[in-house]
């Protein structure tokens, strides 16, 4: 495969000589930069491009163009290589064209002239753009290969495993691709067991599960000291930004994990109201850049790791994980955060990751490109999931059983002028029909009683949560619920929790066992908002340290 493209143009000789310099300078190794001095000319030459199945990765386009303007060239290309990063460079004048072309272009950033010195004002940027890019993008693949079907929940499983740790795999339908199934057969002694993995070194896993592939792919599986002072369990939003705030703070810290990075905000396809991301940002792209960041400063992070259990031992917190293995500490923070409600229909279970998924919107959207699909929920992650899929799916159903979307405003305003959605409110889900897929759906109008059969091909379904609070249900209060008491809540009449044996208060977010810790949507009062995960993680730490200077 040839080297990805990053396509510069400029009208100006001189601008397009310095941005070729210096993007040659950075990124000659790794793409190859095609600079071009015309919009019309640059479209010409993307059509070719197009017609080779040549990649893409990056526009850097002026604003100002004679013929045409560097937005209007933005919206063209991005009918040929939507997946592309764009970035306009502007001039001062032209920050509101740039602003409104977020949306009209897809926009990822404007540059204003002049970016010098660019190793801190052009490089910062391209970095990410091209690495969000490189992560989420589908290009030509010699790479990890797994084949099943779409029907398969173990090939579902596999394929939200490693979607959301972004390790980049090409799929392989054994249904429609007769070479696919070939392959298969023959590592399979004849017959057709699925999911079956085949790697670049010529190895093959056939039915693998999730800690042998982990462990397979380089993801960490063991912790590698006995001791650390803060044990995280749980790495969404709440977990991350603890562990980046701790390991910041130098403290020894672990993150265990029993599925993916990102938790239940992991899955959204893209989130608009989190700060600093004019363009929204996807839940994976944000667990991405926090896991990246976490590392970076020192955390620990285990992969397919379930803690069962948590033992006191004087001012020692001994975590149990569910292959039999210890992990010593002075504090843990549970941020299990929790998973979306299963429906409890006739039907539902029998087709659950065939056809029936629980969030994984992101990850199957592409399946059903052209098909009628339903989305069950009023709030952000479901209409978030009802905005992605309605870009491949022909009509999304959105099933609401309230009167009203619970979702933010302004997603609530996307939804109801997306063409491709439609809103069902008061209506609730009765049965689910389908042999080995999905294919009906029963649904019900709660006003008036009357029942609805509906076609469609898959359901994807974001209701209610359960906080994942279980294996502490013995050691910790919690409400009928499982929800985690902490700090305040736990004071009754004023009075502290019984067995608390120190003389002052619980902490803001300290459970009622001394040095143990919770946040995010495992605590009692969350929000069930990223943006108050993520702060959550970051007072926990502050309160943890409050703590270890105590003991």
């Amino acid at each position: 495969m040839g080297k990805a493209i990053i396509l510069v143009i400029d009208d100006d000789p001189m601008v397009l000589g310095a941005v070729d310099r210096d993007l040659r300078k950075k990124y000659g190794m790794d793409y190859r930069i095609v600079p071009i001095n015309l919009g019309t000319a640059a479209l010409e030459f993307l059509k070719q491009l197009h017609g080779r199945a040549e990649t893409v990765a990056l526009f850097l386009v002026d604003q100002r163009m004679p013929q045409m303007t560097g937005v209007e060239f933005l919206e063209q290309a991005r009918l040929l290589y939507p997946e592309a990063k764009k970035v306009l460079l502007t001039a001062y004048a032209d920050t509101e064209a740039a602003i409104s072309s977020i949306n009209r272009a897809g926009l990822d950033y404007y540059l204003m002239k002049p970016w010098d010195p660019p190793e801190e004002r052009l490089y910062p940027v391209l970095d990410e753009l091209l690495t969000e890019w490189k992560a989420n993008v589908r290009l030509p693949f010699d790479g990890i290969r797994l084949a099943g079907t779409l029907w398969s929940p173990a090939s579902h499983t596999l394929r939200d495993f490693l979607s959301r740790h972004l390790i980049p795999y090409q799929w392989l339908d054994v249904e429609s691709d007769p070479k696919a199934r070939l392959l298969v057969e023959e590592h399979s002694g004849g017959g057709l067991k699925i999911p079956t993995v085949f790697f670049p070194d010529g190895s093959v896993m056939v039915e693998p599960n999730l800690r042998d592939l982990a462990e397979k792919v380089g993801l960490k599986t063991r912790a590698s000291l006995p001791f650390y002072d803060l044990v995280i369990i749980g790495s969404g939003p709440a977990g991350l930004s603890a562990a980046v705030y701790a390991a910041s703070e130098g403290l020894s810290c672990l993150v265990i994990e029993r599925g993916t990075p990102g938790g239940q905000a992991g899955s959204s396809p893209r989130i608009d109201n989190y700060l600093g991301f004019p363009n929204g940002i996807s839940g994976s792209e944000l667990a991405r850049r926090a896991v990246t960041q976490a590392r970076r400063l020192g955390a620990e992070m285990l992969s397919t790791q379930e803690a069962c259990k948590i033992t006191l031992q004087d001012s020692y917190r001994i975590v149990g994980l569910a292959d039999g293995t210890e992990i010593s500490c002075r504090a843990v923070l549970l941020a299990t955060g929790a998973t979306f409600h299963a429906l409890k229909m006739p039907g539902a279970a029998g087709l659950s990751g065939a056809g029936v998924y629980y969030g994984a919107a992101h990850t199957e959207a592409r399946s059903y490109q052209g098909q009628e699909v339903f989305v069950v929920g009023g709030a952000n992650s479901a209409g978030q999931a009802a905005m992605y899929l309605s870009r491949f799916a022909s009509k999304v159903t959105l099933i609401v059983r309230s009167e009203q979307l619970s979702a933010s405003q302004y997603l609530a305003d996307q939804l109801r002028h997306n063409e491709r959605i439609e809103i069902l409110l008061n209506t609730d889900m009765v049965e689910v029909h389908g042999e080995d897929k999905l294919e009906e759906i029963v649904v019900k109008d709660s006003q008036s009683g009357k029942l609805q059969t509906l076609k469609g091909a898959a359901m994807f379904v974001f209701i209610g949560v359960r906080p994942q609070s279980e294996f502490v249900a013995d050691l910790v209060l919690r409400d009928e619920k499982g929800y985690v008491f902490t700090g305040p809540d736990l004071l009754v009449g004023g009075q502290r929790p019984a067995g608390w044996s120190l003389v002052r208060d619980p902490y803001l977010l300290e459970t009622s066992v001394p040095g143990i810790f919770a946040a995010g949507d495992v605590r009692y009062g969350t929000t069930h908002r990223v943006s108050a995960a993520t702060s959550e993680g970051g007072l926990a730490v502050a309160m943890i340290r409050q703590y270890l200077k105590s003991i």
